[in-house]
């Protein structure tokens, strides 16, 4: 099959869901099949690979990091244009919450094509921990999503309504006015999108009952993001962990950015008074409120910020430290990082009860979301794995998160999706 994807940010960009793009294309184009991936242009240096189809974007961030693509009439005759020599298509895949949804369910009712579509974030979670008035954006989401999808059934779309829906800068006006009008819930925008899905899939079991919930979608399949097979069988086939007895060693990785809530765990690993190694991965906008936080609070903990780090190299880290932190609490929709972790042989310390729920063995469970919390449960950690008695993760794990077997899955549902509409 030829698989085209579409996301909201490059797939060289920092993100869990990009890291799990990246690794469905690459399983996929080893099982046989071809894959485009439709995202904004990157606005910094980047690898570039023959499958990606950058569209026109504006950076939206300082760092550059990421860019938005506006769904509109001249955006969709640029796609067109660009994908006329990567025809025939067989199914659209549509792993985006926002701009690159908008693209994608547009290209897919104008070239009467299926879709599948993988909801990664809590919409209404993510905007409220980053947004000053969430109820507006949301308004105004739901508001901009009314004005640019396609009105009809799945594969229904036609060129007329297209380029009736096309963002205009009046259009843009109207979506503004009509802002405070429109409903201010997150599972009203994405049941939008599921409305031109032939399938919905969910990265968990615990969010795909949520959007099964809250009328989203009738049925959802879960899908896991996988583990790449490659670099999981040479971490477990290494001769030996660098892991010692002593001083415990805890990792924090992700996007520093409010939802994640690395300044609550910074503020946790002081209060605790652990005498333990603490290594902050990834990169973000709270980078320099986290630096200066530590600088002025002079923790017992040794705190190191080891910036972004290659795929293979942070799965290396992960296996060398004592637990992996887990703090967002309410946005996940799996968490993969507390996976791979486990996977590895690494335990955690989880803040969010439904991602402590679905590891199940292995953990530190924080017993609410303050502070005091998260740092009797990091005291916790430290005391058992100092004994060395740590928790032990479940080992099937490893096995049921590979890669190979998630594309697998998945492709049964692109085929699923194909065949209903023959």
């Amino acid at each position: 099959m030829h698989v085209v994807m579409f996301a909201d940010q490059h797939l060289e960009s920092l993100g869990g869901a990009q890291v799990s793009m990246r690794l469905q294309k690459r399983f996929l184009e080893r099982a046989g099949h071809v894959v485009t991936v439709v995202a904004p242009r990157l606005h910094r240096p980047a690898r570039d690979d023959a499958a990606y189809l950058d569209l026109p974007s504006i950076p939206i961030t300082p760092d550059r990091e990421y860019a938005l693509s506006w769904p509109g009439v001249r955006t969709d005759r640029f796609l067109d244009a660009e994908m006329g020599a990567r025809l025939p298509v067989d199914v659209v895949h549509v792993q985006a919450d926002f701009w690159g949804a908008f693209i994608g369910h547009r290209y897919a009712a104008r070239h009467g094509l299926p879709v599948v579509h993988t909801m990664h974030n809590r919409v209404d979670v993510g905007i409220e921990a980053t947004a000053p008035f969430p109820g507006l954006v949301l308004r105004a989401l739901n508001a901009w999503a009314r004005k640019v999808l396609p009105s009809g059934a799945p594969l229904h779309g036609n060129a007329p309504n297209a380029e009736r829906s096309g963002a205009s800068p009046r259009d843009r006006r109207a979506i503004a006015r009509s802002a405070a009008a429109g409903p201010a819930d997150g599972w009203a925008f994405l049941r939008q999108l599921a409305r031109l899905s032939r399938a919905v899939t969910a990265p968990s079991s615990h969010f795909a009952g949520r959007l099964e919930n809250h009328g989203v979608a009738d049925a959802v399949d879960v899908i896991w993001n996988g583990i790449d097979d490659d670099v999981l069988d040479a971490a477990l086939g290494a001769e030996a962990s660098e892991r010692r007895p002593g001083r415990p060693r805890f990792i924090w990785l992700g996007r520093m950015s409010p939802e994640k809530r690395l300044l609550p765990f910074l503020e946790a690993v002081v209060a605790s008074g652990i005498d333990a190694e603490v290594e902050i991965v990834g990169g973000g906008a709270q980078l320099r409120a986290a630096r200066r936080l530590i600088e002025r609070s002079s923790p017992t903990a040794s705190v190191i910020f080891a910036g972004r780090l290659p795929y293979a190299e942070t799965l290396r880290r992960l296996a060398d430290a004592d637990a992996v932190v887990q703090t967002s609490i309410g946005f996940e929709t799996q968490g993969m990082t507390v996976f791979e972790a486990a996977s590895l042989g690494t335990p955690a310390v989880v803040s969010d009860p439904d991602i402590a729920a679905e590891l199940g063995s292995g953990i530190w469970a924080v017993a609410d979301a303050t502070v005091p919390a998260l740092a009797q449960a990091l005291r916790h950690a430290a005391t058992d794995i100092a004994a060395g008695t740590p928790v032990a993760p479940d080992p099937s794990i490893a096995e049921r998160f590979r890669q190979s077997s998630r594309t697998a899955a998945m492709v049964d549902v692109y085929a699923r999706a194909v065949a209903a509409g023959r």
